[in-house]
């Protein structure tokens, strides 16, 4: 038996998600530019690398409102779960956007460690506040939309792009004000490991739902034990969890009863357990009589006292 229940305001929400996404896209890219002719103005490696990962930035937005407009395709014969997973694709081609960015920043920072040049502090400072006051702008409009992994891509490269703007107006001072140019690249090393860091915990998280593993907010087991405690159940098997796209669990299970004439009440149940206390809306249940599954199943959940 088979559950899932459509949202209209989830759709809303999608549409007001792609709006989003386009205003931060006009924003990061118009600056990009200014940034980077600044940057190569004052020779600084930490407004290049900022304008460099502010065009990433751009890319990373473009991709986030396609696969949100990609995902709002209704199912289809050919993908009759739709095209949900286009934001999980998205999210990880911007991680890997991302990698290649920090590696570019990180070969030119060696390279003005060994070669220094000259940059011009003043010109550092102006440019890189206003780049700070633009990421600010554009991480608040993406942190008031959709949670979904799509978004926490497409705002991580804006939080990065934040720091490196931070980075730069501190690296400009310190320029300005001692003449120390070092401070450029060794602020922009540091800002890739910070980035690094998320972006790798960003492609661990989109592998985990392409490959269909249990999400983490779910134990498997515990799960199973609680469905397999529904008055009238002998016990489940075959359970799986997985999500269709960030956001939207499910769950398929053999569940064996004492009774066949029992299984639409224990249906209702289990949709309603599942929906309160997991939030798995997207559900298949198979009911099997105990004599039958008996021969079939080798590890059932089977109901433990000791759970609550």
């Amino acid at each position: 038996m088979h559950s899932h229940h459509p949202s209209t305001p989830h759709d809303h929400a999608h549409t007001t998600h792609g709006g989003t996404l386009r205003w931060a896209l006009l924003l990061t890219l118009s600056f990009a530019f200014v940034e980077a002719l600044g940057g190569w103005w004052s020779g600084s490696l930490a407004l290049l690398g900022d304008a460099g990962h502010m065009l990433s930035d751009a890319v990373a937005l473009g991709l986030a409102g396609l696969a949100a407009w990609i995902s709002r395709r209704p199912p289809s014969a050919r993908h009759s779960y739709g095209l949900m997973r286009a934001e999980v694709i998205a999210a990880l081609l911007n991680g890997l956007l991302m990698l290649a960015v920090v590696l570019g920043i990180v070969v030119e920072a060696i390279r003005r460690l060994q070669q220094p040049q000259p940059v011009s502090g003043l010109a550092v400072i102006g440019i890189a506040s206003v780049g700070l006051v633009i990421n600010v702008i554009v991480a608040l409009v993406l942190s008031r939309g959709e949670h979904d992994m799509n978004t926490r891509a497409a705002l991580l490269h804006v939080i990065g792009d934040l720091l490196g703007s931070v980075a730069a107006l501190i690296a400009g001072a310190v320029i300005f004000f001692t003449g120390w140019t070092p401070i450029d690249p060794i602020l922009s090393l540091a800002i890739c490991a910070l980035i690094l860091y998320s972006t790798l915990r960003l492609l661990r998280d989109a592998l985990h739902v392409l490959m269909e593993g249990v999400p983490g907010h779910l134990d498997l087991n515990s799960v199973g034990n609680r469905l397999a405690r529904v008055p009238g159940v002998v016990s489940v098997h075959d359970l799986h969890i997985w999500m269709l796209s960030s956001g939207m669990p499910a769950l398929s299970a053999h569940v064996v009863l004492e009774r066949m004439t029992d299984w639409t009440d224990i249906l209702e149940q289990m949709r309603d357990l599942l929906r309160e206390h997991y939030r798995i809306e997207h559900v298949t249940l198979q009911p099997e009589i105990a004599a039958q599954a008996h021969k079939v199943h080798i590890h059932p959940v089977r109901p433990r006292k000791s759970e609550h």
